[in-house]
């Protein structure tokens, strides 16, 4: 019976303390991106990677659980670019950092994110092609790239998000056509190939809403 108890008590310890594993490698996850992020205004000067968890970090909201659910960067001010490590903040449900200055590729990690519901990335230079792997993020229900520099197409593996409300990429650089089908399919617009053709112009600052 002694060997059943020690292991009963390891596991034990092991529930205990696995939020403060779950939210120090969020942490770490945070850090990793502060690296990358130019600070001008030193928004970001309260994210100690010291600290147990980032939840006492500014721009950072947790659950109960200390699971990181919000990150709040839009408007910060902030440049540099993104990373792989995003993919690790497994609880996150929104995920705003629109009106900045991010460049470079939109991580297809992204699309770990199972329990995001809002991603507003907007109003920066974001560049290259919209992840397939988005098609993953089916709790999505905000999706905001406008005012960007992305180019290639609306991925069709998109259609599969049902709970899809809002989805705006006017002014991208996009091509090919517009998908019909889920959440597509309630906007009331033809399949129409926009790049180099004058459809282009009007798809380029068009916004997809399934209410209007």
């Amino acid at each position: 019976m002694a060997p059943l108890s020690i292991v009963s008590s390891f596991l034990t310890f092991l529930l205990c303390i696995s939020p403060a594993f779950s939210t120090n490698s969020e942490g770490n996850a945070l850090h990793a991106l502060r690296s990358r992020i130019n600070d001008a205004t030193n928004v970001l000067q309260s994210w100690d990677p010291t600290l147990v968890n980032p939840c006492t970090w500014f721009h950072v909201t947790c659950d109960s659980n200390n699971h990181v659910i919000r990150l709040d960067l839009g408007n910060s001010n902030i440049s540099g670019s993104l990373g792989p490590e995003l993919g690790e903040l497994k609880h996150l449900q929104y995920l705003e950092l629109y009106r900045n200055d991010i460049s470079g590729k939109i991580p297809k990690e992204l699309g770990k994110l199972k329990s995001l519901v809002s991603m507003d990335m907007y109003g920066n230079r974001f560049e290259g092609k919209i992840p397939k792997s988005f098609s993953k993020l089916k709790s999505l229900r905000f999706l905001r790239l406008n005012n960007n520099k992305l180019t290639g197409s609306i991925p069709r593996e998109l259609v599969s998000l049902s709970n899809l409300k809002v989805f705006d990429v006017s002014n991208n650089d996009l091509c090919g056509t517009i998908p019909v089908d889920g959440p597509f399919g309630t906007f009331s617009m033809e399949r129409y190939h926009f790049c180099h053709t004058p459809f282009f112009h009007l798809l380029n600052h068009m916004q997809y809403a399934p209410w209007q």
